[in-house]
């Protein structure tokens, strides 16, 4: 096969993938996670049913993939925030920041919908969560680190326990009604991490 022609169909591929993907979360969002079917899919998707399943076996496998794929992305988004800034503590901000936005705006998108909380909720059992959570604490941990070299982290608390501090305060994003309100608490996180006087 020619590898333009190659290249074409898995464009394509991705693309049908990326749609079903798309339509699963917004109808398990409008309708909740156990109204949603194949062909209701398939329909809102414009493909038939046998194509839809030749990309996935059921419903709850569309929605893994779909949180699969949102968590890459929250994962790549920090990787590019945290590698634009110069210097340690430059990078932890803008990292703390960004993670804090990513969970302000995640669960805002889900309390539009009427079924959001559910949608979110069933997808919390997933196991790239917890994987991904790991992720976020490295780095953290990481940037912690560097900053506690340059002498500007407070001692009294090893990093890797701050980066924990860290991700639990900014959870708190999720309730917050405004991104001036995420900022304020992205600052005072900042201000516990500064050596003591």
């Amino acid at each position: 096969m020619p590898r333009l022609w190659s290249e074409t169909i898995d464009a394509h591929r991705r693309e049908v993938r990326d749609a079903i993907l798309d339509t699963t979360a917004r109808l398990a969002a409008e309708h909740g996670v156990l109204s949603v079917t194949m062909s209701q899919i398939a329909e809102r998707t414009g493909i038939g049913r046998a194509t839809l399943y030749k990309y996935f076996p059921d419903v709850e496998a569309i929605l893994f993939a779909w949180h699969e794929r949102q968590i890459a992305s929250h994962l790549e988004l920090l990787a590019q925030v945290r590698d634009q800034a110069d210097d340690a503590g430059t990078r932890l901000e803008a990292v703390l920041k960004a993670y804090a936005m990513i969970h302000h705006q995640r669960v805002r998108h889900h309390q539009h919908k009427h079924h959001g909380a559910e949608l979110a909720s069933f997808l919390h059992q997933d196991k790239h969560i917890a994987a991904a959570q790991q992720q976020v604490h490295s780095m953290i941990s990481e940037l912690l680190t560097a900053v506690a070299d340059a002498g500007d982290l407070r001692d009294d608390v090893p990093p890797h326990e701050l980066a924990t501090y860290c991700l639990h305060a900014l959870d708190a994003a999720s309730t917050l009604p405004s991104k001036a309100a995420v900022g304020r608490l992205v600052t005072v996180v900042l201000t516990a991490l500064r050596p003591r006087p």
